[in-house]
C-alpha cells in the first residue's frame, strides 16, 4: 500500500489489544498508508536486550520486563511520530496507559475471543498459551483484559471477514474523527 499524502498524523498513534489482535499486521498497514514510520515495542525490548522477551521473563522476571517495558514505550513515544504496536500487556499498567494517551493516541483493536481462537489455536508462538487449556487461559486472559482495553482513546471493532486493508481503513476512519490526531490535507 503507498503511503498517502492526503492525511497529516499529528501525533503516533498506539495499537493495543490482544494478541492477535492484528496490531503489527494493521500496524505496519497503517503506518505505509500514512507514510510514518512503524514501531513495535516488544521487537525494541528485544533488540536491546539482545534476547527474546520469553528470555528475559525467564531471566529477569516480569517486573524487570514491565520497568523496560514502560522506559521503551516512553522513549519510542518522545523520539518517533509514527504507528506503535504494543504487546498485549503493556496497556494494563496505569504509567503506561497514562503515557500513550498524554504521548499519542491509544486505539484498541477490539477482536472477540473467536475471531483471537482461530488465530492463535495449534500454534506454539504465544507462551502464555502454552498450557493444558489454551483456549480457556485465552479466555481468562481476555475476560481480565477487556475492560482495561476498554479504557483506550479509540475503539475498532474487529471481524473474521474483514481483511488487513479493511481493519486499516477502519482505524483511518476512527483517527480521522479526532483532528488533534489526523488532519486531512487538501
Amino acid at each position: 500500500m503507498a503511503a498517502c499524502k492526503e492525511w497529516k498524523l499529528r501525533k503516533s498513534v498506539v495499537l493495543v489489544g490482544m494478541m492477535a489482535a492484528g496490531k503489527t499486521a494493521v500496524g505496519k498497514a497503517l503506518a505505509a498508508r500514512l507514510g510514518v514510520p512503524f514501531l513495535d515495542s516488544d521487537a525494541e525490548i528485544e533488540k536491546a536486550a539482545n534476547m527474546t522477551i520469553a528470555e528475559i521473563f525467564e531471566r529477569d522476571g516480569e517486573d524487570f520486563f514491565r520497568r523496560r517495558e514502560t522506559e521503551v514505550i516512553d522513549r519510542l513515544l518522545g523520539t518517533h511520530c509514527g504507528i506503535l504496536s504494543t504487546g498485549g500487556g503493556a496497556f494494563l499498567a496505569e504509567r503506561n496507559r497514562r503515557l500513550m494517551s498524554e504521548k499519542g493516541i491509544t486505539v484498541w483493536l477490539d477482536a472477540d475471543l473467536d475471531l483471537l481462537w482461530s488465530r492463535v489455536k495449534g500454534k506454539n508462538a504465544r507462551p502464555l498459551l502454552r498450557t493444558a487449556d489454551p483456549r480457556g487461559t485465552l479466555r481468562r486472559i481476555y475476560e481480565a483484559r477487556v475492560p482495561v482495553y476498554a479504557l483506550a482513546d479509540l475503539r475498532v471493532r474487529a471481524d473474521r471477514d474483514y481483511s488487513i486493508e479493511d481493519m486499516t481503513a477502519r482505524v483511518t476512519e476512527a483517527l480521522l474523527t479526532r483532528p488533534d490526531v489526523l488532519e486531512k490535507v487538501t
